[in-house]
């Protein structure tokens, strides 16, 4: 305590003034490795299920980062984060999966603004009278952080989301869409809130939120409102969409943009035909499904799919069907740059986005609304906007648009500028 005081003294400031300081890194650091500790424990809670040959669970807890040190407005706080063991297997990349914390994300060493952590308390199921000592002790101030500023601050943030869904579209050209229906538990004691998503890549190929409502239920009915109110603000209709097949979206689409394409989620196919296959069948047939959407063209791609059919079929013919009926639209993808193949096969931009706060099981009781719930969603969107990337080879996205031809994702015929199609050598 005492080089503390003397580093304020250098500094200028009074003496007292540092104690403070010092206690308000304390409850910083305290807060913080009790949310790391809560985030860590929901984690391993959600895969509690998952177990390997000899019945061990597939994620555990690990001991703890090397230590380090986070800026906060009140100074540096040491943070020692807890670390996962996690041994599951990503479904679609075969790749090993690992935890990443929303809260303290790897290598960050400044404290988060108040617009991102604020939303991220929220749909997490702290109760709004929690906020202001939350963050107050987090970012090392107080200032501005009562229940009344807590309250606008929200009430803004609601407008925010209500005016974003008015804005008008005309100017603005999105050649592929992500769509998907978010369950969120939060807040809410009878119901859930349901976030019908819309991200697309505009013709210079950037990703940007396109909407973003409280479907009540992912019905044909939800969506199609949805699409509906785009396209009368002036939404053109989208080359390809991408989602789950169980979604009310397709028909909805097919109704108000039916020049639309449709590919099916890969990330979801996969998880539905496992869950119709055996656990002693699984890997395999994980195995087996790569074969057919990391195939290097569509014909291998349906040679692969007649595969898994004929192995898997005459024992399991629910899960083959998962496959069969739905190939070519598993496969659309095929037609479209090979460079953007990563893009196309998944829902991933909208999975990865509301990956942390899905991991919470169980449902925070009180007054919470179905508005701020929708409203502090939009702003974690928002915030993570700012940090997605363009999609690969970002220049191809305006000639798809144009109604270039690609046959197995290489162009073969590009349209010029007479109207007529060009032939590519």
């Amino acid at each position: 305590m005492l080089k503390v005081v003397h580093d304020a003294e250098e500094a200028g400031e009074p003496a007292g003034g540092s104690v403070l300081d010092e206690i308000v890194r304390d409850g910083a650091r305290q807060m913080l490795a009790a949310a790391l500790q809560a985030e860590v424990a929901a984690y391993i809670e959600a895969f509690a299920d998952q177990l390997d040959e000899r019945g061990r669970r597939l994620v555990v807890r690990n001991g703890h980062h090397e230590p380090r040190e986070v800026m906060t407005a009140a100074g540096a706080i040491p943070v020692r984060a807890p670390r996962v063991n996690d041994k599951r297997t990503d479904e679609v990349t075969g790749k090993r999966q690992r935890f990443s914390s929303a809260i303290l994300p790897a290598w960050a060493r400044k404290s988060p603004k108040v617009a991102e952590v604020l939303p991220l308390l929220y749909l997490h199921g702290l109760s709004s009278g929690d906020f202001g000592p939350a963050l107050e002790q987090f970012l090392g101030s107080g200032a501005g952080l009562s229940a009344s500023t807590i309250t606008r601050l929200t009430t803004q943030w609601q407008e925010e989301a209500v005016a974003f869904n008015k804005r008008p579209l005309k100017g603005t050209d999105y050649v592929y869409c992500w769509v998907d229906g978010i369950h969120l538990k939060v807040r809410l004691e009878q119901d859930k809130v349901c976030l019908l998503v819309i991200i697309g890549v505009r013709a210079d190929g950037t990703k940007e939120l396109v909407a973003l409502d409280d479907g009540h239920r992912e019905s044909t009915e939800s969506w199609a409102d949805l699409l509906r109110s785009c396209k009368r603000r002036g939404m053109r209709a989208p080359v390809l969409a991408i989602g789950d097949g169980a979604l009310g979206f397709w028909a909805a689409v097919r109704e108000v943009f039916p020049e639309t394409r449709e590919q099916r989620c890969w990330f979801h196919k996969i998880a539905n035909v496992l869950n119709a296959l055996p656990k002693s069948a699984q890997l395999g047939a994980k195995a087996a499904l790569a074969e057919i959407w990391n195939a290097e063209d569509k014909e291998h791609a349906h040679a692969a799919a007649k595969a898994f059919a004929a192995d898997y079929g005459p024992k399991w013919p629910k899960a083959a069907a998962k496959i069969t009926d739905d190939l070519d639209v598993l496969l659309e993808f095929y037609d479209y740059p090979a460079e953007h193949r990563i893009h196309l096969r998944t829902t991933n931009p909208i999975e990865s986005t509301f990956a942390t706060v899905r991991l919470r099981q169980r449902v925070t009781k009180g007054p919470g609304s179905r508005a701020a719930g929708v409203a502090m969603a939009f702003k974690l969107i928002e915030s993570a906007q700012a940090r997605w990337r363009a999609v690969n080879a970002p220049h191809l996205v305006a000639l798809v648009r144009a109604g270039a031809t690609f046959e197995n994702g290489v162009l073969v015929e590009r349209p010029d500028e007479s109207g007529g199609d060009q032939q590519v050598a």
